[in-house]
């Protein structure tokens, strides 16, 4: 029992580490690559961008008031479990999109003559006047970012919470729901003074690019692999390969040439998982014949959720 809350307690642990990081990347590519330009992007963070271009009014604080309102129906709607990385990420994406603010526009003051500083948000272009090299890797390093707060199962607030809200009631997908509220928050940098087509387009292209990288981050950190273990030393390698907390199952075989009766070990891991499965079976029996391949989707305990919903009696 301690054990297993040993174990519970690291991987959270490394869940909000790389939450942490995760929201950092987000902020910089926000920060240092959008707002400069005035390039719309998507989520909450977009909506209160729209907000700032029009009157001044930081970003950061219409990010934080509206997320207020949204958890408080979150925590009703969907439960308490749901929005605890959610306010974690709420609170500490606040704090980090007014703090690199601050450290870029310090930035601008010190290097006067490396910028142009937007007279506005009087923030540096990094990249100087190239705004679609701003664009591209402003919305690398948010997808990039994201992905990996989705991979530790966290939530940057704002249009997630909608999206799963309106997913609760309404046969709609989070995908469906999250792409219909990033282009309506996009499209609306029409209306700006300073909105244009040219910006309009950076904008998606800014969405198009950061959903491309998330779902890429994502999917490669949870491929998972399924292995095929033919060992005479089978319970010794089913034991340890269980000690990783991966659930190992026993098929019986017959090599077709010898006849004889075999132990035939089944495995399903995540791709990142693989190289101490290969290690386990290294140390206990060298010359076993293994079998690794890819596997397009592993649902259930331990792997990802089954996400199709079921027929309603």
């Amino acid at each position: 029992m301690a054990r297993k809350i040993k174990l519970t307690f690291f991987q959270d642990f490394r869940d909000y580490l790389i939450i942490t990081f995760g929201l950092l990347l987000y902020a910089l590519g926000f920060t240092c690559f959008q707002l400069p330009y005035e390039i719309t992007t998507g989520g909450l963070a977009g909506a209160g961008a729209v907000i700032f271009y029009a009157t001044g009014f930081l970003v950061q604080y219409t990010f934080f008031m509206v997320n207020i309102i949204l958890l408080a129906i979150a925590l009703k709607v969907l439960g308490w479990k749901f929005c605890v990385k959610t306010i974690y990420a709420v609170f500490l994406l606040t704090f980090l999109l007014g703090i690199t603010q601050e450290i870029m526009k310090e930035v601008a003051l010190t290097h006067p003559d490396m910028f142009y500083v937007n007279p506005k948000s009087g923030l540096p272009q990094v990249v100087k006047d190239n705004i679609f090299m701003s664009c591209i890797l402003g919305a690398a390093v948010e997808g990039i970012g994201l992905g990996l707060v989705f991979l530790s199962n966290g939530s940057s607030g704002g249009t997630d919470i909608i999206a799963s809200i309106i997913n609760k009631y309404k046969d709609v997908t989070l995908g469906q729901m999250m792409m219909l509220c990033d282009l309506t928050i996009i499209t609306s940098s029409l209306l700006l003074p300073t909105g244009s087509i040219d910006k309009l387009l950076y904008g998606y292209c800014t969405l198009i690019i950061t959903n491309l990288l998330l779902d890429y981050v994502v999917d490669r950190g949870r491929q998972s692999v399924q292995f095929f273990i033919f060992s005479l030393k089978y319970d010794e390698i089913a034991a340890a390969i269980n000690e990783m907390h991966r659930g190992v199952t026993v098929l019986n075989g017959q090599g077709w040439y010898t006849k004889h009766e075999r132990k035939v070990l089944v495995v399903l891991a995540k791709k990142n998982e693989s190289t101490n499965i290969f290690r386990i079976i290294q140390n206990i029996d060298p010359g076993a014949f293994v079998s690794q391949s890819k596997v397009i989707g592993v649902f259930g305990y331990g792997f990802d959720k089954i996400k199709v919903k079921a027929d309603k009696k």
